[in-house]
């Protein structure tokens, strides 16, 4: 029987109408064409397990004022279904531009088109290996390509254990490339009364990897005196 993943505030779908209405309300939307003041962020999502990562990264990334543009495989709308009570239309709904995962001429395709990076959230093991291998046969596949060869940021947040040593070395290949390998890993020093809580941390730690603050866990500041 299917786990469904329930957060205890900011990602319970019964506010999510709200939240969204709130949060366009604040945002002024751009265009492709138009001069870029904010922050552009990629956001690609795969089958892997873990969706409500992705799912708490687009509602950070809107409430923050930071333009994404996301892609959903197949198997991430698959997931999204499976985890949690969202639907992928409840994700789009979240992104400033979306994309088909079949879109090879959609604008993040291009290294002329600006971003300031990408990441992919979860990452399953059949996209780090097209990654590795440059084997750009779906959109998600070729935007992260794109941010390898511009030496833009790409953070592979990857859900998988154990790992074999193919996974391994897909990800020091990778790595040596110039991507970021960044798995799901929960803190404990947080000492976390939620599941919301683990999730807030993680998010954090990845997009501290583009600079981007959430201010939504706490960080490290050495043991406590008694």
């Amino acid at each position: 029987m299917p786990v469904k993943i329930l957060t205890q505030h900011s990602t319970k779908p019964e506010i999510f109408n709200s939240q969204i209405s709130t949060t366009m309300a604040e945002t002024n939307h751009t265009s492709h064409t138009t001069s870029r003041t904010r922050k552009r962020i990629v956001v690609g999502m795969t089958g892997a397990t873990g969706a409500i990562l992705g799912i708490k990264i687009l509602i950070v990334l809107r409430r923050l004022n930071i333009e994404t543009h996301l892609v959903l495989s197949n198997w991430a709308e698959a997931t999204i279904r499976y985890e949690t009570d969202y639907t992928p239309a409840n994700l789009r709904a979240l992104a400033d531009h979306v994309y088909s995962n079949r879109d090879q001429a959609a604008p993040i395709s291009s290294g002329s088109f600006h971003v300031d990076g990408m990441i992919i959230v979860p990452c399953s093991m059949k996209t780090l290996a097209a990654i590795h291998a440059g084997y750009c046969d779906d959109l998600i596949s070729r935007a992260a390509d794109v941010m390898l060869k511009e030496r833009r940021r790409l953070v592979l947040a990857v859900r998988e254990t154990p790992l074999s040593e193919i996974h391994l070395r897909n990800m020091l290949g990778v790595t040596r490339a110039g991507a970021i390998i960044c798995p799901a890993v929960p803190a404990f020093y947080t000492r976390p009364d939620s599941i919301d809580d683990l999730v807030d941390q993680m998010i954090g730690r990845m997009l501290d990897l583009f600079g981007v603050d959430t201010g939504d866990f706490q960080r490290w500041d050495g043991f406590e005196k008694e």
